[in-house]
């Protein structure tokens, strides 16, 4: 008889947690039917659309190239003559001697221009053009960046909503676990500790979802901020993570970083430097200035040409020569540290690429299809009255696990491959397999 009704109560919760679950089934279906009819679908952009927004908005670009057209403006003051002086002078002239014939007007009208020499005139010139050269990689560092940066946010929303999917379903299927387990207590088939285990997991993977919620909100927020608010607040993002690049050796990576356009803007500055440098020791001697002038007394009328020549005795420019020519020094000492500085980088972000490669060649290779088998292991021990609750809880646990550290993973690898684009200053192409 006791064997009786507890057949009677086994089929009895299998046909409730049957109907529960379809029950519930169908009211989500019907919830996100409704959802979907009711909200408006977002706009989705892609990553090539995100990056020709940023180009176009973003207000670094804005601030670069008002940089630009000062430093031209600077080449047009450079190349600019001095502009003439005219100078006129008149007043009462008054005899001394006797026979004058009293109080009479005199006048004088002088014309000065001031020139100077070619070679001072050139290295003026040449400086204001240095100043455009650095204003011109300047620009272009910011769009390495600025790409560099879009990038990133647009990967790294995409490996946020990864995460969502995963602990979605997490959270999906605790939640029917959950029942199940509130099932078997009520019938008497499972002790009531695991119903609170239950119900702690169900929770955690909530709490979990909340989380994965506002870190896209989070992430979307910050990309929206890179293209210059001028996508819609609601908006998505699709495209995937790319995973197929093609990186050459090491050493190679050395010698293109050679050409990064970090150390271009440093050359730019550093001929900056050396150009003030030549102007301010060209300085010492400016030019010249050419006078003409006439001039009236009562009874006599001079005219006079001259040139003013200034003569370096006092000031020969020691104090802007010795500044200028520590620029030069601390220019070429920054371009030094900088070359030492993105050969370190670039090895770094070499070695963390290798990181993430073999760390996803461990996961693709066996951690995640070992995790999955074991999860399946537990979850038919389970459905059969071997194992406990306890123990597939576990192994769901552990699954989740593995499945968050191989998305992390991925996004160590993109990452990786992102920085040695920006310290390259160019986009490294992916392998189509």
């Amino acid at each position: 008889m006791k064997i009786n009704l507890d057949t009677r109560m086994r089929r009895h919760g299998a046909s409730l947690i049957q109907q529960v679950g379809l029950r519930t089934f169908f009211v989500r279906m019907s919830v996100l039917l409704v959802c979907g009819y009711m909200a408006p679908a977002s706009a989705a952009y892609t990553l090539p659309e995100m990056i020709d927004t940023a180009m176009q908005y973003n207000p670094a670009l804005g601030i670069a190239a008002a940089r630009r057209d000062a430093a031209q403006a600077a080449v047009t003051t450079a190349s600019t003559y001095s502009n003439p002086q005219v100078e006129a002078v008149m007043g009462p002239s008054r005899y001394l001697t006797p026979g004058g014939q009293g109080d009479n007007r005199n006048w004088n009208v002088g014309l000065s221009q001031p020139l100077d020499y070619p070679w001072v005139r050139d290295a003026r010139i040449a400086a204001a053009e240095s100043g455009t050269k650095v204003a011109d990689a300047g620009t272009e560092l910011i769009r390495i960046e600025l790409r560099s940066r879009v990038k990133n946010a647009f990967y790294d929303v995409l490996q946020r909503k990864a995460v969502l999917r995963l602990v979605e379903g997490d959270r999906n299927l605790l939640q029917q676990i959950r029942e199940r387990v509130k099932l078997r207590v009520e019938v008497g088939e499972a002790p009531r500790y695991e119903l609170i285990k239950a119900d702690t997991e169900a929770l955690a993977a909530e709490r979990d979802y909340q989380a994965a919620l506002v870190r896209i909100s989070e992430g979307k927020a910050y990309l929206r901020g890179l293209l210059g608010s001028s996508i819609p607040l609601d908006y998505d993002v699709e495209g995937e993570l790319p995973m197929g690049y093609g990186l050459p050796s090491l050493d190679k990576l050395r010698d293109q970083v050679v050409q990064s356009p970090q150390l271009s803007q440093l050359r730019a500055e550093t001929e900056t430097a050396e150009a003030k440098l030549k102007l301010e020791e060209r300085l010492r001697n400016p030019g010249l200035t050419l006078k003409a002038s006439v001039e009236e007394d009562p009874d006599l009328r001079q005219m006079r040409f001259g040139v003013a020549i200034p003569l370096p005795l006092w000031d020969r420019r020691q104090g802007p020569i010795a500044a200028a020519s520590a620029d030069v020094r601390q220019s070429q000492a920054s371009l030094h540290d900088r070359e030492l500085g993105l050969r370190r980088d670039m090895e770094a972000a070499y070695q963390r690429y290798l990181i993430a490669q073999q760390q996803l060649a461990a996961f693709e290779n066996g951690l995640l299809s070992q995790a999955e088998s074991v999860l399946k292991v537990a979850e038919a021990a389970y459905r059969y009255g071997e194992r406990g609750i306890l123990e597939y809880m576990d192994a769901q646990r552990t699954f989740r696990v593995v499945r968050k550290d191989y998305l992390a993973a991925k996004f160590d690898y993109v990452s990786s491959m992102l920085e040695i684009e920006r310290l390259l200053g160019t986009e490294l192409l992916e392998v189509k397999p």
